[in-house]
């Protein structure tokens, strides 16, 4: 599960209780949980469909602010993924995106350069890929 189904370029962080609510705790009492996913498509966030998620055997969740401090406690294992420089980064994210996205992301690397030390996502990994 990828934390863009809930984040969005004004919120990168906020749309927290979301997923806690509507996936993580119900799965956590082995029921099914929901949500609605943010709708990338037109290139602007925009709400999407409701999606139902069966209680999987697994959970991956993937993506910015997945290892979180708050979320730590309930993770099996926390890998970090080292994605290159930022040059590199936003090189990559452009070709899959197209120009038009350019000030986004550079708005939302300058939220991760402040985000990731703070939490200590990486420091707190158990795994760390490069």
């Amino acid at each position: 599960m990828s934390t863009d189904a809930f984040a969005t370029w004004d919120e990168p962080v906020s749309w927290w209780p979301r997923l806690e609510d509507g996936v993580l705790e119900p799965l956590s009492r082995g029921r099914p949980g929901s949500y609605r996913q943010v709708d990338w498509t037109s290139g602007a966030p925009r709400a999407g469909a409701v999606v139902r998620l069966p209680v999987p055997e697994v959970l991956i969740l993937e993506g910015v602010s997945s290892g979180r401090h708050a979320m730590r406690a309930r993770l099996s294992r926390l890998c970090w993924l080292e994605g290159g420089d930022e040059a590199t980064r936003l090189s990559r994210t452009l070709i899959r995106d197209g120009p038009a996205s350019r000030e986004e992301l550079h708005r939302w690397q300058l939220f991760e350069r402040g985000w990731f030390p703070v939490d200590g996502t990486r420091a707190a990994a158990d795994i760390r890929l490069h």
